[in-house]
């Protein structure tokens, strides 16, 4: 992203290499602010129940009317797990508890972090909130692989089916790269 003018005092920003650093940043040439640009977290969960999950069609771009689990972008003045917890209230009105972390991956070709908890669906109770068309519980056999909104939820939920067939969940972390032919390279490294 191109920034042009300082947040700070409303400057010219110009792009060089600060002192001690190695990339090029956007610099405030009135007041010298450096305005650093970094990945987006993006925070969700696998809420489950009684041996089904929590899927939400998109009712937002990108990728409305595709299918995904509960996530989103974290805000500031939350935890990790606190933004997972609010994204499944978001999206599905579901009040997820007991959750632990179970997937992370980096995603550098569009800037994002990944991460994923497991937790138990309160009472099974979910419906659809503003950025749900609808919202399932669902079983492996229902899953709507070539409907997944993201390669991350694909991937996640590919991980989740082999640990509970496995009978051992774990966290997993990976990385999603495009290669040169623009398909996604999965690596994993746990």
């Amino acid at each position: 992203m191109t920034i042009n003018f300082c947040t700070l005092c409303g400057s010219k920003v110009y792009r060089k290499i600060p002192a001690g650093d190695n990339r090029l940043r956007h610099i405030c040439a009135g007041c010298g602010l450096v305005h650093y640009q970094n990945p987006k977290v993006v925070t969700g969960c696998i809420p489950e129940w009684q041996g089904r999950i929590l899927l939400c069609q998109r009712a937002i771009e990108p990728r409305y009317g595709l299918w995904t689990l509960p996530a989103g972008f974290m805000e500031n003045d939350e935890s990790n797990m606190q933004g997972a917890a609010r994204e499944a209230m978001e999206e599905a009105n579901a009040d997820v508890r007991q959750m632990s972390l179970y997937s992370v991956f980096s995603i550098p070709h569009i800037n994002q972090i990944y991460t994923m908890y497991r937790g138990l669906l309160h009472e099974g109770r979910a419906s659809p909130g503003y950025e749900s068309l609808e919202v399932a519980l669902v079983g492996k056999e229902e899953v709507p692989w070539n409907e997944l909104a993201f390669p991350a939820v694909r991937e996640t939920l590919k991980l989740y089916y082999s640990d509970l067939e496995q009978g051992d969940f774990r966290v997993h972390y990976g990385e999603l790269r495009r290669n040169d032919d623009g398909e996604i390279d999965i690596t994993m490294f746990s």
